[in-house]
């Protein structure tokens, strides 16, 4: 029992870095009157990240660890955008940066261990894994595409097709936290919902704003 309630602590306090990050970056792009990519959303994104996958590993959920490799080093290299990044005290930068190298590294040492536990875990059917893994890559789309849309423009942004993708994979982790009777996943989607969308109507209103203009 101990157990539970510490995994599912994790668990939470990672959301909560997660919901902070949309909350914090919807009231300053509110004041802005535009969608804006605040450095504190990336450093709440990477702490959350890394406790989400530390949830991930104790609950054997395949399909979260996925989630947060994939997003992880997007996260890292918006905050070197920013200029966060060399700010930032050399023994950080080794935690953030090897860590994950070091997780994967220590997974294939032992490989049919680790796919026992994530690929045949009872509590988790292979189609259960499936679609929660297709959500989270959905959802983790939106930074690749962030990134890419970034890297063209030369700096950090969130452009209108992060909101969309965000609202879509969205939507599928919280059906597979509903199918995994899994409240960590549940609540820590269902919150930026609202966000989401509210971001989707700042950069629409800024569009035509801007187009008036000219």
């Amino acid at each position: 029992m101990k157990t539970s309630i510490l995994v599912y602590s994790i668990g939470f306090i990672a959301q909560a870095f997660f919901s902070a990050r949309i909350f914090v970056q919807w009231i300053i792009s509110e004041r802005a009157k535009k969608v804006v990519s605040p450095t504190i959303f990336w450093i709440l994104s990477i702490i959350g990240s890394y406790l989400l996958c530390i949830y991930g590993w104790f609950r054997h959920d395949f399909s979260i660890i996925l989630g947060q490799f994939l997003s992880y080093y997007i996260y890292l290299w918006n905050l070197k955008e920013k200029g966060f990044w060399r700010k930032t005290p050399l023994i950080l930068k080794y935690l953030f940066f090897l860590t994950p190298i070091i997780v994967f590294i220590f997974a294939i040492k032992d490989c049919l261990l680790f796919v026992d536990r994530f690929f045949y875990n009872e509590h988790v059917p292979l189609w259960l894994l499936i679609f929660g893994s297709m959500g989270q890559v959905i959802f983790t789309l939106r930074f690749v595409y962030q990134w890419y849309y970034s890297y063209r423009k030369d700096e950090s942004i969130l452009p209108t097709g992060f909101w969309i993708i965000s609202l879509v994979g969205s939507s599928f982790i919280v059906a597979y936290g509903i199918f995994r009777a899994d409240p960590v996943l549940i609540l820590g989607q269902s919150g930026g919902f609202i966000a989401y969308c509210r971001n989707l109507m700042i950069g629409n209103r800024r569009s035509k704003s801007i187009q008036h203009e000219e």
